[in-house]
């Protein structure tokens, strides 16, 4: 049987989409929006790997102030991922800039609360507004739908486990006794 302190699931994470973006006034040669976003987990060890990395959609160079991604990636996660309040997938809005580099447009935070439990494979649409480095408000919404996967076996072999009912309770059962009661 698999260990609680070694189970792992994978969420499926796709960004979908950002709409709204508002071009910084502070770029340096280039005024044309070149989005990305990162992919990283809060607490930094709550994926349960010791090597834990990032992810990173691709750069839209045609969508502007509205890109569309559709990037999928597979985010594995520790159980205790969903116990923990503070828990969240963060996701961070850049910029490539020819000359200068990359600049952030904006952040947000997907909270394991709302992801929830979800039944394995079903699917979230999501959808955040972007907040500025100081946490305020901006232009902006992102887009996101996500889906719990099932286990990561870490060396050990997973077993099918049927449950059984304790108590089901039956309409049919129900519908005769007031039947038999009417008569």
């Amino acid at each position: 049987m698999l260990d609680n302190r070694e189970q792992h699931f994978t969420l499926e994470v796709t960004v979908v989409s950002a709409q709204g973006l508002k071009n910084p006034s502070s770029f340096l040669f280039s005024h044309r929006l070149r989005p990305f976003i990162t992919i990283t987990t809060f607490p930094p060890n709550a994926s349960g790997f010791k090597n834990r990395h990032g992810f990173q959609t691709r750069v839209d160079d045609q969508g502007g102030v509205n890109p569309t991604w559709g990037d999928k990636f597979h985010v594995p996660i520790h159980h205790n991922f969903f116990a923990n309040r503070y828990s969240c997938i963060y996701l961070h809005l850049f910029t490539k800039r020819l000359v200068v580099g990359q600049a952030q447009l904006g952040w947000c935070q997907i909270p394991a609360a709302d992801i929830g439990l979800p039944p394995v494979g079903s699917v979230r649409q999501l959808s955040y507004r972007l907040r500025a480095a100081d946490g305020t408000r901006t232009h902006g919404v992102v887009n996101v739908a996500v889906k719990l996967g099932g286990h990561i076996h870490s060396g050990n072999t997973c077993q099918t486990v049927i449950g059984i009912p304790v108590k089901v309770v039956s309409h049919v059962k129900e519908m005769e006794s007031e039947s038999t009661c009417k008569e």
